[in-house]
């Protein structure tokens, strides 16, 4: 049994039914739930709570999808602020990435597969990850 680290796209995608990738991840997961364990972490837990006016709606939410909370080891949060250096030599531009490095370096450090939509930088700069990607699932279905 393999654990996933669940990505905040995916959450957020199976919080809205209406949304076009709701279908995809549902799918997915349903598919992947019978030999995986899925996981969030505080940085994926902090990003859906935007959507949310209040606390329990949030915990609801991941009550209701099953997902477990783990800690990111200081190992990762070392290995998220390298990477995150490397991307701004690299020059890379946009300002809100930073949550993606700590995602990427948590799935990297722990041995955790990744289930994702964003694939730029989670393949660059966390290559021995393995994702699970919209255009790496064909044999699921």
């Amino acid at each position: 049994m393999a654990i996933i680290l669940i990505d905040t796209c995916i959450v957020t995608d199976l919080a809205d039914p209406d949304s076009d990738w709701f279908e995809w991840s549902a799918t997915t997961l349903e598919h992947l739930d019978q030999n995986n364990t899925f996981v969030i972490n505080p940085i994926i837990y902090a990003e859906c709570s935007v959507g949310f006016e209040h606390i329990e709606e949030v915990e609801a939410l991941f009550d209701h999808l099953g997902f477990e909370s783990k800690p990111i080891p200081k190992e990762a949060l070392f290995l998220a602020g390298k990477a995150f250096l490397q991307y701004k030599k690299r020059k890379g531009g946009k300002t809100n990435v930073l949550p993606d490095f700590f995602i990427g370096a948590h799935a990297a450090v722990a041995g955790y597969q990744l289930i994702s939509r964003d694939k730029g930088r989670f393949s660059t700069y966390f290559p021995s990850v393995e994702l699970i990607m919209p255009d790496t699932t064909s044999g699921l279905n």
